[in-house]
């Protein structure tokens, strides 16, 4: 939530490199029966938390891909020139120089001490200068994701830069039995030790230890544990003693303290930063900003500079003025490969297939062949990415399009933003429009510039989520839809995630089979924060319960905000109770058996032939929709699919699931309709492919369709009371909540659940029926189109009655002329006029409410849709001055 972690790319370039992590055996399981965890999985979780370092002094992670046979590749800010060119220069560097790349070496330290992170992997190579010649710092992650190399098989760091320490602990490898425990994690003081050596070699000229056996070296590094003086023993032992003297007192002062031999007596990065010795040194950036988060209390505002030359601004580089994230986004939309790029480098290489056989197991467990070659389980060389593919693709965006102007509010909510270029994009399928690159680009800069103003443009989000949403910023989209506002951090913090409660249990057993198939949410830290978010949510609602689905529908939000718990949380908090309230009750049976009532209703007034057959052969909502709606889908469809359908669901209100659950069975139709109750039982075991787009579509289609009060349920969650913030009204999609809707006497009335079972047709509101029809004491209905109308009421009261007053435009079919007093049928009611409205909204009228439930099952059974009975009858119309009665006949 944090928005824009990621700096600008501006002359940075993207940079990849790859490991192996270690294999783990294949016929060994966990304590919990089930399959070790890969350590590329375990990895990857861990890799995640990188993303959100960002710092002037360390290169920005972007991305990490996981491949075959646990390759990994790591994407990152990366620049082309390091500390190793001025050694290549073969001449020492000025003193100033020393100090000052010694003071920002320490500088991003310091900020990776604060967030418990610790470098190890120091070196001349992985202190890059960026083109204004300061430093930043690469592979500073690798000690971290790796557990501080416990699940790679090769040494996390290089022995010429290890500190003592380091080496003593000897090598460890996790494949290695013979190792009972890893050593202990290294220290903060280890990377000043890096630093101490990197900074002899600057003054030297020269590298050290170079030319020396590797063991040698490590006898001679662990021998200085004998010296008091290892700067002046280093100078000697590599010909540069006159030099080193020659050094002025402070930096011969910054060597020493560094290169102590115990780690007791040597400073820590953030001591050492604040040593006299860097009194003259100028910080050559101000101040660092931590960005404000876009959901706090605090105030957010730019930090604008004016460039030194002030026609830097005029340059039309306008892609390197996005951030680094969305950069390698729309390189891979652009046709970027990983993969591809590291094997033209040569960095991936293929063996004959001879060489990668397998190995070859006998019986007693014996087993022959050749291992991995450990020279290919860490290339430590940095691939730059080339972007000139996506500058070709990009090259005929218009530089408007890097900063889109906001259209005024009012504007026809239809219409998208975006270029008018675009516009034939935005008709096309929306997986394609989500692989489109100058399509992606425009959509990701326009929400940008939205959600950085959120919530004063609340409702312009609103309007553009209707197009689509880019999926790059999905997550602060969803939030911004589900109205989050405030200090969600210290909300979250401030609940207790760790006292033990008698729901620990249920959740560890669920986590581990919650979109499983999924790197991010199937790694040990996506359980931890699994575990953190769903116990923060069971805590802070003492009045309800976890049921088992709880977890499904914690997996997007945690997905899309993975590292950002405290959002996770706050999306969830507030999806339950929009779409679920009420349904983690201890007891839930009424609220269910509610819900799925309204649903069968739902299917009979939208597809009455479908609704006809599943009730015949018994196959009705509570053996198979329970799922659908405790979870909204996400028990049943993957998550990819899911984002496309709550893109939409979180547009609509609490009965829009309703319409979703319908245009899923009417994807199934054909072969629900052909079948008996054992095999639709089979066929929703193990559900068939679903069209999401289609569904999507065909779910915003009914919606429309549908009379809001038709959905009505008194277990639903009760109005908010409107308060106007300063922001405006929260847009809702295609019709307002009808619960929130303000009481009349022409509202629809509760019912018992036991009368709602009863009723095969929804009832409908005075209101609603008033609303639809554009009835007015000026005139009478308005028709929506030309010929046949939308809606048309059917009043089934005798003829006298009608004639003392109706709704203008009924139709006037009595109930008596196709139904006997006892019930019985006497004549189809849909031979004669209403036979000219089959497909029309039918609103069945009458002053009895047990005859207009009749007369609208028999419309169902003979499949008309559409139809619905007017709650209260025509007596809830008498007062509102609305009924007509004819003109006598001259």
């Amino acid at each position: 939530a944090i928005w824009k972690l990621m700096s600008p790319l501006r002359d940075a370039q993207l940079g990849a490199f790859t490991f192996f992590a270690s294999a783990l055996p294949h016929d060994v399981c966990g304590s919990n029966g089930l399959p070790l965890t890969p350590n590329s999985i375990k990895i990857l979780g861990r890799f995640q938390i990188l993303k959100t370092m960002s710092h002037p002094r360390l290169c920005q992670y972007v991305d990490i891909s996981r491949g075959k046979h646990e390759r990994l590749i790591v994407v990152a800010e990366h620049y082309e020139s390091n500390l190793s060119d001025f050694q290549k220069q073969g001449k020492a560097v000025s003193p100033e120089k020393v100090l000052q790349v010694a003071y920002e070496v320490l500088e991003g330290l310091e900020f990776m001490n604060k967030h418990g992170l610790v470098h190890r992997a120091l070196g001349a190579h992985n202190v890059l200068m960026d083109c204004k010649g300061n430093v930043k710092l690469a592979k500073f992650g690798l000690y971290h994701m790796t557990d501080h190399g416990a699940d790679v098989d090769f040494p996390i760091g290089y022995p010429a830069y290890l500190a003592p320490e380091v080496i003593a602990q000897g090598c460890f490898h996790p494949s290695d039995s013979s190792h009972d425990e890893a050593p202990l994690p290294s220290g903060p003081k280890t990377d000043v030790w890096s630093l101490g050596v990197l900074l002899f070699e600057l003054c030297a000229g020269r590298r050290l230890l170079q030319n020396i056996d590797i063991s040698d070296r490590l006898k001679f590094i662990l021998n200085l544990g004998c010296m008091d003086d290892i700067v002046t023993v280093l100078a000697e032992e590599h010909g540069c003693l006159d030099t080193i003297k020659d050094l002025p007192p402070n930096v011969l002062g910054l060597l020493r303290k560094c290169l102590l031999f115990l780690p007791s007596k040597r400073l820590t990065p953030a001591e050492l930063l604040r040593d006299p010795i860097f009194s003259g040194i100028s910080c050559l950036y101000t101040s660092f900003l931590k960005p404000v988060s876009l959901f706090s209390s605090s105030l957010r505002c730019a930090h604008l500079e004016l460039p030194e030359d002030i026609s830097d601004l005029c340059k039309e580089d306008y892609l390197s003025e996005r951030a680094i994230d969305e950069v390698y986004h729309l390189w891979c939309l652009a046709g970027g490969d990983l993969e591809k790029e590291l094997i033209n480098k040569g960095i991936i290489q293929s063996k004959p297939p001879i060489c990668t056989l397998p190995n070859f197991v006998l019986e007693d467990g014996e087993s022959f062949g050749q291992g991995r070659d450990r020279s290919f389980l860490l290339d430590d060389t940095t691939v730059t990415l080339s972007l000139c593919q996506l500058r070709n693709r990009l090259k005929d965006v218009a530089g408007e399009a890097y900063y889109p102007l906001l259209e005024d509010e009012q504007s026809s909510l239809p219409q998208s933003n975006s270029s008018n270029e675009l516009s034939a994009t935005v008709t096309l399928p929306l997986i394609i429009r989500e692989r489109d690159t100058e399509y992606q680009l425009n959509r990701i800069v326009l929400f940008d510039r939205l959600l950085k103003a959120y919530p004063y443009k609340k409702n312009l989000v609103w309007k553009e989520a209707r197009v689509d949403i880019p999926p790059l910023v999905r997550g602060l989209a969803w939030a911004a839809l589900l109205g989050i506002e405030g200090d969600i951090q210290s909300r979250y913090e401030s609940i207790d995630k760790d006292t033990p409660i008698p729901t620990d249990r249920q959740i560890e057993v669920d986590i581990p089979r919650c979109h499983q198939y999924d790197e991010l949410l199937s790694s040990p830290q996506g359980h931890i924060k699994f575990r953190r978010v769903l116990k923060a949510w069971v805590v802070s609602h003492p009045d309800l319960v976890y049921w088992q689905g709880l977890d499904s529908l914690c997996a997007p939000f945690l997905y899309l905000n993975f590292n950002n718990e405290a959002l996770a949380y706050a999306c969830m908090s507030a999806f339950i109770p929009k779409y679920l309230y009420n349904f983690f009750l201890k007891d839930n049976s009424h609220v269910i058996q509610e819900y799925l009532t309204v649903f069968s209703q739902m299917i009979a007034f939208h597809d009455p032939e479908l609704s006809n057959h599943l009730n015949e052969i018994g196959f009705i909502p509570d053996l198979y929709a329970i799922p659908w709606f405790l979870t909204m889908f996400t028990h049943v469809f993957p998550l990819h699919k899911i984002f496309h359908l709550w893109d939409t669901l979180l547009l609509g209100n609490s009965s829009f699931p309703f319409c979703i659950g319908v245009a899923i069975l009417q994807q199934l139709r054909d072969r629900l309709l052909a079948n008996g109750f054992n095999e639709c039982i089979l066929l929703f075991s193990d559900l068939p492919e679903i069209d999401i787009e289609r569904c999507v579509r065909e779910s915003i289609s009914l919606f429309c369709w549908s009379p809001k009060s038709a959905t009505y349920r008194q277990h639903a969650q009760p109005p908010k009371a409107t308060t106007d913030n300063g922001f405006g009204k929260t847009p809702t999609y295609y019709s307002s909540e009808y619960q929130d809707m303000p009481k009349t006497d022409l509202s629809r009335e509760p019912l018992a659940l036991s009368d709602l079972k009863t009723e095969v047709s929804p009832r409908i509101s005075a209101e609603d029926l008033i609303d639809l029809c554009e009835l007015s004491s000026a005139g009478p209905a308005k028709r929506t189109r030309a010929g046949k109308p939308k809606i048309i009421a059917v009043d089934i009261r005798p003829v006298d009655d009608f004639s003392r007053g109706h709704i203008s435009g009924s139709v006037n079919v009595p109930f008596s002329s196709a139904f006997s007093p006892d019930g019985e049928l006497l004549q189809c009611p849909t031979s004669g006029i209403l036979h000219n409205y089959k497909g029309c909204v039918i609103v069945v009228i009458s002053h009895a409410m047990k005859t207009a439930t009749m007369f609208a099952a028999h419309l169902v059974k003979v499949a008309f849709p559409r139809v619905c009975i007017l709650d209260g009858g025509i007596n809830k119309l008498k007062p509102t001055g609305l009924l007509t009665v004819p003109s006598p006949q001259i």
